[in-house]
C-alpha cells in the first residue's frame, strides 16, 4: 500500500456556548476547524480533524507505506530541522493523527488498540473554559457531566476573587452527586504572575482543597512555575502551549511541573506519546488538553502515567459523526476503525457556504495587564482587579 494523494478543508462554526477565560472574559463562539485526508492506492483514506497547507511535507509522504507512521514523523521531524519544528509542529501533527487512523484502519481497529490499551477508556474532567458564564449556567455544565460520573472539574479565573471563590463553589456543588470531594482545579491561562499566583491561591486555598492549579505563569518560566510549586498546596500543571519535547526538557529537569498537560496538536499522537514518555521516566503524570469528539481519548487509554482528560463538550462537532460516549467519568471509545470519526460531507459543504460571523479572536490572545502586579491589596482582601 503507497500514499497517493491528501485532501485539506477549512471551515467555521458556532458553537453551543462562548468559550472565556481572563483574556477573553467576554467569550468567543464562533470558531474555525480544519480536516486532512491522506489516501492510498488501495482505497482506504487516513483522517485528522486538523489540517492546514502541508504541501511542503508531502514529498516526503509519496509513494511510502502508510505504516511507517513512526518513521514518517521523523522524516517531518528532521526536514524541519534549520526552520524549528514550532512554526509547523500542527502541521506535523495533523499528518500523523491522519497517518495513525490509517494505521489502525488498516489493521480493522480501533486505534486504541493499536496503541496498545488494555480498554479503550479514559479518565474524564469537566472543563467549562466558561469565564462569561452565570453562576446558574456554570452549574448546569457542570451538574450535566457529574450526572454521568465525572468527579472533577476545571475552572477559569483570576479578575475577581470574590467572583472566583463563589464559582469554584458552584462547581464543587455542582459536582458533588459524583463524588462527596470532587477534584478542584483552577486555570490561570498565564495571566497572574508567579508572585501573584502564590498570594493569591493562598487566599483561595483557605477555602477549598485544589487539586491543581493550570499555567499560572508563562509557559517557560520554569523558575517562576517551581517557586509556585514549592509555595502551595496544589499541583502546578502546565504545557498545553508547549510544542515539543525540548521545550518540556528545562520544566521537567528544574522540577518546575508537577502534571503535564500534553495534546496531540503540535507533533501528533507520536511527539505526544513522547513526551508522556518522558513525563513517565520522572514519575510525573499527565492530562490531555481538550479536543473535538475527545478523539485524543485513544492515546490517553494507553498511557500509563494518564491522570484524566479535559471535555469540554461546547458542540464543536457538527460535521463529525463519533463512535464514543461519558460513562461512569470515564470516556468510553467504540470498536470502530482508526479514530472512529467521519464527516459528513453535506454538513460540511453548508458550513462552508454559510459561514457565521466571527465574534472575536480565537485562540485568545494576552491580555493587556497580565503579570503586572496590582496596588492595593491587602492580606484578607477578596477584591483584586
Amino acid at each position: 500500500m503507497k500514499i497517493t494523494g491528501y485532501r485539506t478543508e477549512s471551515y467555521t462554526f458556532k458553537l453551543d456556548r462562548p468559550l472565556a477565560d481572563s483574556n477573553e472574559p467576554g467569550g468567543v463562539d464562533v470558531i474555525g476547524s480544519s480536516l486532512l485526508w491522506i489516501d492510498t492506492d488501495e482505497g482506504i483514506s487516513g483522517l485528522a480533524p486538523a489540517g492546514g497547507d502541508i504541501s511542503s511535507f508531502f514529498p516526503l509522504l509519496e509513494g511510502r507505506d502508510p505504516r511507517e507512521v513512526v518513521g514518517l514523523w521523523r522524516a517531518m521531524i528532521d526536514y524541519a530541522h534549520k526552520g524549528g519544528v514550532g512554526p509547523v509542529a500542527n502541521l506535523i501533527g495533523a499528518i500523523d493523527i491522519a497517518l495513525w487512523d490509517l494505521k489502525a484502519k488498516i489493521a480493522q481497529e480501533p486505534l486504541w488498540r493499536t496503541f496498545g490499551a488494555r480498554e479503550g477508556r479514559a479518565k474524564a474532567y469537566a472543563s467549562g473554559i466558561g469565564y462569561c458564564l452565570s453562576d446558574e449556567e456554570l452549574f448546569t455544565f457542570y451538574r450535566r457531566h457529574a450526572e454521568v460520573g465525572v468527579d472533577g472539574g476545571k475552572l477559569k479565573l483570576g479578575l475577581d476573587m470574590e467572583a472566583d471563590l463563589r464559582r469554584i463553589g458552584v462547581m464543587r456543588d455542582a459536582l458533588s452527586v459524583a463524588s462527596e470531594r470532587p477534584s478542584l482545579m483552577i486555570d490561570i491561562n498565564e495571566y497572574w504572575s508567579p508572585k501573584q499566583t502564590v498570594r493569591f491561591l493562598s487566599q483561595i486555598e483557605k477555602q477549598f482543597d485544589i487539586t491543581w492549579i493550570e499555567e499560572p505563569a508563562r509557559r517557560w518560566d520554569y523558575e517562576g512555575l517551581s517557586l509556585v510549586s514549592r509555595s502551595v498546596k496544589a499541583a502546578v500543571a502546565t504545557g498545553e502551549n508547549l510544542r515539543t519535547i525540548g521545550d518540556f526538557y528545562p520544566l521537567v529537569k528544574r522540577e518546575a511541573v508537577d502534571i503535564l498537560n500534553v495534546s496531540c496538536a503540535p507533533g501528533g499522537f507520536t511527539g505526544c506519546r513522547q513526551i508522556a514518555n518522558f513525563a513517565y521516566a520522572y514519575e510525573l503524570p499527565v492530562s490531555m488538553m481538550n479536543c473535538q469528539a475527545n478523539f485524543q481519548a485513544h492515546l490517553a487509554a494507553a498511557l500509563p502515567n494518564h491522570l484524566s482528560m479535559e471535555v469540554v463538550d461546547p458542540g464543536r462537532e457538527h460535521c463529525l459523526r463519533f463512535d464514543s460516549h461519558i460513562e461512569d467519568g470515564f470516556i468510553v471509545l467504540g470498536d470502530s476503525p482508526g479514530l472512529g470519526l467521519e464527516v459528513d460531507e453535506g454538513v460540511l459543504k453548508e458550513l462552508q457556504a454559510n459561514p457565521p460571523e466571527p465574534t472575536g479572536r480565537f485562540p485568545f490572545s494576552r491580555r493587556e495587564g497580565a503579570g503586572l502586579y496590582v496596588k492595593g491589596f491587602e492580606p484578607g482582601e477578596v477584591k483584586w482587579l
